[in-house]
């Protein structure tokens, strides 16, 4: 494979001369000029350009999507060849839940990187149901979830943490249908409220009298703090030296604690790479140091 694919999916990535010649590090002149070159060995017209950007034509989607497959092809091969490699290379892709991301991932990626410093890092984060769908789409060697997850290829249970109501005046869940206080929670994915809903139903009665959802895990983390009203949150989230009381939620059938719990997943074939051993078996020195 040549740049030619490279750059041909660059700028229908981008449909923008200027941004496309930035990610390449190419001059917006010399940029032009390759595709004029690109478009000549072609023999037909790739992009329309107008002040809007970079339209593809007819010819152009068809040799993009073989510009595309090329690119993902190489990277495949020189995953392959790293495999024979007796040091760590290649790119490690991964898909995690967002508060994984924020909470967890960092150390054990510092980790990574500081004895595998030729290895590189993708990561993508978002809710569970979007880690999974990365994995099924291929833009992920392995995915990090939360909560129960029924995917058929590998899978290592990494930890589980306590779900806690936190609250700067609540000391006690008996309190909490007394309490005008509203109960702020955060965007998730359906496991998490479903779990929430099924917990709130068996303890209470009715639903909590005033609400207050926000987009973000630590948006609603610090309106607690800060004493805007309660919340439940995982204990990966606490430090322990936040200013509030955390009541751990409980089950009505053995009043055991409510935890979530977290997965590594993703196929076989990923779990072989050299890159992604060698995460694995940071993941697993951490995880049994927290254990």
């Amino acid at each position: 494979m040549s740049n030619e694919e490279l750059i041909i999916k660059v700028l229908a990535e981008e449909g923008n001369m200027r941004k496309a010649a930035e990610r390449l590090f190419l001059s917006q002149p010399a940029l032009s000029q390759r595709l004029q070159s690109i478009e000549k060995e072609w023999g037909q017209l790739l992009f329309v350009r107008s002040q809007k950007g970079l339209t593809p034509t007819p010819a152009g989607e068809l040799v993009i999507q073989y510009a595309n497959e090329a690119v993902q092809r190489k990277e495949e091969v020189f995953e392959q060849l790293h495999m024979l490699s007796e040091k760590v290379h290649g790119t490690l892709k991964i898909a995690c839940a967002s508060i994984i991301g924020q909470n967890w991932l960092p150390k054990v990626l510092k980790d990574f990187i500081t004895l595998y410093p030729e290895a590189k890092v993708q990561l993508i984060t978002g809710w569970s149901s979007e880690i999974v769908r990365s994995l099924y789409e291929g833009e992920a060697h392995i995915g990090i979830v939360r909560g129960q997850t029924d995917w058929k290829g590998t899978k290592l249970h990494l930890f589980k943490d306590t779900l806690y109501l936190v609250d700067k005046e609540i000391q006690s869940l008996a309190e909490v249908m007394e309490t005008e206080r509203p109960f702020i929670q955060f965007k998730s994915d359906s496991t998490y409220y479903e779990e929430i809903q099924q917990w709130w139903q068996k303890h209470f009665a009715s639903n909590p009298r005033r609400q207050i959802t926000v987009d973000q895990i630590e948006t609603c983390k610090q309106m607690a703090v800060n004493g805007i009203g309660y919340a439940i949150l995982p204990s990966i989230t606490l430090t322990g030296s936040e200013d509030v009381h955390t009541m751990p939620l409980t089950t009505s059938e053995h009043e055991l604690e409510l935890t979530r719990d977290t997965w590594l997943i993703g196929y076989e074939s990923s779990f072989e790479l050299r890159q992604v051993e060698a995460f694995v078996d940071i993941v697993k020195k951490t995880c049994c140091s927290v254990n």
